[in-house]
């Protein structure tokens, strides 16, 4: 079974503007409400690619219901604990300039007995060859230990362990040995106080990741595609398919999501790397998160090169 969580998941209220007056009066050309937080992503996106999943984390209130309610219509079976308050909303503004100004709600506050019950499930369900996406923040109330306990039970397990975070939650888990991890070209930055300006300097990066635990290291180049780092040695980039961009919001939750769905049926870097590519950029030129019919015909035009 594949599972994912997302502690701090939202609706995101994605407006399309013409162009974006500070100060003043917009009015939106275009608006969609859509399910969010990056496992919800990943979730949609493994489903329409054919891969049954479970989706898990915390939900509140009639934001909470909606989550559910467009994760069931997808045929997911959303498994969430109720908490308190309101699951959050999030704004994105994107304009025709391809700019994107975005609003995060804060979330509710997890307590810890919500917590010890999303762990209990795991302790109790995860078997081994299982796979598990944690992905995105922790929620108001949370530590970084609540990252490490899932990421610690899946290496008890026997299950992969699919992480994606920040540089503080993603050091916290390293130990675990997480399967893959994805930063992106300024998180990998961030993580070793570094200035990286290479393809030379991003593989030395990711190596460091590995030897820290991490298998296998997917970075996210945004324009410039993305570059994996695989846990036999193999070094593969991918470039990017032309488009008009929409909405970026949810590309690098889908590019993970697709190199994942690939892996699962074929345990091939190359092919793999090429999904995450297209579903990437699918959703960046989705006003969600992309259907299948066009990450396959976004497959075929993304070019993969093995660096020696």
């Amino acid at each position: 079974m594949i599972y994912t969580i997302t502690f701090n998941p939202a609706v995101d209220m994605v407006y399309q503007l013409d162009q974006l007056v500070e100060g003043g009066l917009n009015r939106s050309a275009e608006e969609s409400y859509v399910a969010g937080g990056k496992g919800v992503n990943a979730s949609i996106l493994l489903r329409r690619l054919g891969h049954e999943n479970r989706a898990t984390g915390f939900l509140g209130g009639f934001t909470g219901q909606f989550i559910k309610d467009e994760l069931q219509a997808e045929g997911i079976d959303p498994y969430f604990i109720e908490v308190d308050g309101f699951t959050r909303i999030n704004a994105k503004i994107n304009t025709r300039q391809a700019t994107a100004t975005e609003v995060n709600g804060e979330g509710p506050q997890i307590p810890q007995a919500k917590r010890a019950e999303l762990a209990a499930f795991f302790q109790q369900e995860l078997q081994a060859g299982d796979v598990v996406f944690l992905m995105g923040n922790k929620a108001p109330g949370m530590t970084a230990d609540d990252f490490k306990q899932i990421a610690d039970i899946c290496l008890d397990k026997g299950a992969r362990f699919v992480l994606d975070t920040n540089r503080d939650l993603l050091r916290a888990c390293l130990a675990s040995k997480p399967f893959i991890i994805k930063p992106n070209n300024e998180e990998l930055s961030e993580i070793f106080n570094v200035k990286i300006e290479s393809v030379e300097d991003i593989i030395y990066y990711a190596k460091k990741l590995q030897e820290e635990g991490a298998e296998n290291v997917l970075v996210s180049l945004g324009a410039k595609g993305a570059l994996l780092v695989a846990a036999n040695g193999e070094v593969y980039q991918s470039d990017v398919p032309n488009g008009q961009v929409v909405n970026p919001t949810g590309a690098g939750d889908s590019m993970l999501a697709g190199f994942m769905a690939k892996y699962l049926e074929t345990e091939d870097y190359a092919q793999s790397l090429q999904q995450g590519a297209a579903s990437g950029s699918a959703t960046t030129y989705s006003a969600g998160i992309a259907t299948a019919d066009k990450v396959y015909a976004l497959y075929q035009e993304i070019n993969v090169k093995e660096i020696k």
